[in-house]
């Protein structure tokens, strides 16, 4: 018996199915695998119709020959082209942008006057969506700013027109940590979102088409203006606090810099006040996995009359996940088991964890403005209290006041982006044990504070504040945290509260704020009852 027999036999077979089948349509080649069936939607009807629909996403698969071994399936594929086609045949029936990006009623602030933003960009008017709980005293003197992470929207607690549970529902109401009973609590949707607020996939006033990618670029205290617009719409002219989780924390931080005398007291929650490289590393991914979608990359993201680009937006959404919850938290909750140990491994989502992913990015690809997530997450980015960064800022306004005027009388102008990427990529000059023997210049140590920062933060000598971190976060470390308390008793604050919980208070990582309502909740109450 001849052992190479079968193995030239295969080959002579396969090299027969290929010629055959390169002479015949695509869908009159001969699939002579047993498994065949497992990729029926590449050779199914519904193939050429989406071929029609969005041909631009057609993706060449070519005819897989006999092999030593079965083709794998991947119905996570199948599912991106299922649900492209099923977005392209809603297209077809209807007009407008798709999705319409809501999360119920709200109530909407509309300022005609224009605002000129930190890095030069101007809307000529915008929008603040907003929702309010409690009722707001005589004197206006029990208001409470709630800022939001990247992703939420106004709606932190149920109301009568949306009785939908909020995303922080528990921390809300009668008795709750914001206690309905004493104060009148106003959350907003940021600028630059897309749940009613202005954002990238709002119209333009000018050009009566969505600002898209024309949006300008945005800061956390651009968002805060705008939040600020709102409370003098509201008539209240002193907050009774500023309260804020994750990019949140941030916001509560720079509205206290920057109008201390309107937030006498702030929560800043598993923030920062200012971006470091982790974090901004982890969203620079994000947006380059968003950006290179087809959907979005082939429009440069004006893709409001077309697909939008749910794959991007998946995977990003899934890469978000890794960094909102906890290592500890996920071996209890998964560990290494599979979703079905009975059947062989598979290189679609096979462990649970990447069930778990792929199941938080597909919920959400459709339920946010892709341009939205990239413009926001590039605030959190740019964000820095230091005082370099604020004094650049002031500079960098005065000069360019005048479009203000411009904005008024719709002759706007604006300075074209001439960014490139550099010719030589960045190298490193200095061994890992360099670093950790000295500090590279601009940088300071961690657990150390900054002199800029300490500049950039005296506007909060004299503000109580809580900060509050978790040791199993791995966006927002507790170091990010501690750099914040350290800053301000460093500026003479002697009304600081700085609480860490450990791991063995919460293994939530990132994502505690929303879920531990002892731990996190019961913090903000004795805070605020403490000091009123």
């Amino acid at each position: 018996m001849n052992p190479t027999r079968p193995i030239t036999n295969i080959l002579r077979t396969a090299s027969r199915t290929t010629r055959t089948n390169v002479s015949r349509p695509r869908s009159q080649r001969v699939v002579s695998q047993p498994w065949a069936h497992s990729r029926t939607i590449h050779q199914s009807s519904k193939r050429t119709a989406q071929a029609a629909a969005a041909p631009a996403i057609e993706p060449a698969i070519p005819d897989v020959p006999i092999s030593s071994n079965p083709q794998l399936a991947f119905p996570c594929l199948d599912n991106v082209e299922e649900r492209t086609q099923r977005i392209s045949s809603r297209r077809s029936a209807t007009s407008g942008p798709e999705p319409s990006y809501t999360s119920g009623k709200h109530e909407t602030f509309r300022s005609a006057e224009p605002i000129l933003l930190d890095w030069g960009g101007v809307l000529p008017s915008f929008d603040v969506a907003y929702e309010t709980w409690g009722t707001l005293n005589t004197d206006k003197s029990n208001a409470i700013l709630l800022h939001t992470g990247l992703s939420a929207s106004s709606h932190a607690h149920s109301t009568e027109a949306n009785p939908k549970p909020g995303w922080w529902e528990k921390f809300i109401g009668p008795d709750a940590p914001l206690d309905t009973n004493k104060y009148f609590v106003i959350c907003t949707n940021v600028l630059g979102g897309c749940y009613g607020s202005t954002g990238p996939a709002s119209l333009d006033p000018v050009s009566k088409q969505p600002y898209a990618t024309s949006f300008p670029i945005l800061t956390m205290q651009d968002m805060v203006r705008a939040q600020f617009r709102l409370l003098d719409y509201l008539g209240i002219c002193k907050l009774y606090a500023s309260v804020g989780s994750s990019m949140g924390g941030m916001q509560s931080l720079a509205a206290g810099v920057m109008e201390p005398d309107r937030v006498p007291r702030i929560v800043s929650i598993s923030g920062c006040a200012r971006s470091h490289p982790y974090s901004i590393a982890m969203r620079h991914t994000q947006r380059q996995v968003l950006m290179s979608d087809p959907n979005w990359a082939q429009t440069r993201g004006n893709y409001y009359s077309a697909l939008p680009p749910h794959q991007g937006m998946k995977l990003a959404r899934q890469i978000a996940t890794v960094t909102y919850r906890s290592g500890p938290e996920w071996e209890k909750r998964f560990g290494r088991r599979r979703a079905d140990g009975s059947r062989p491994p598979a290189l679609c989502p096979d462990f649970l964890i990447e069930t778990y992913l792929d199941h938080a990015g597909e919920k959400w690809c459709l339920e946010y403005d892709a341009n939205s997530l990239l413009y926001v997450s590039k605030a959190m980015d740019l964000f820095d209290l230091g005082k370099e960064m604020q004094d650049s800022t002031t500079i960098r306004k005065r000069n360019n006041a005048g479009r203000l005027q411009d904005a008024v009388s719709r002759q706007l102008s604006a300075d074209v982006c001439s960014l490139a990427l550099p010719d030589e990529p960045y190298e490193e000059k200095e061994s890992s044990a360099d670093i950790m023997d000295g500090e590279t210049p601009g940088s300071s140590s961690l657990g150390s504070t900054s002199e800029d920062l300490v500049k950039g933060m005296a506007p909060l000598r004299d503000t109580p504040a809580l900060v509050l971190g978790v040791a199993s976060d791995i966006l927002f470390p507790a170091f990010q945290q501690r750099e914040i308390a350290d800053t301000l008793r460093r500026i003479g604050n002697r009304r600081v509260t700085h609480v860490e919980l450990g791991e063995d208070r919460s293994l939530f990582g990132h994502d505690t704020f929303l879920l531990d309502l002892e731990g996190v909740g019961g913090e903000i109450k004795k805070f605020l009852d403490y000091l009123g």
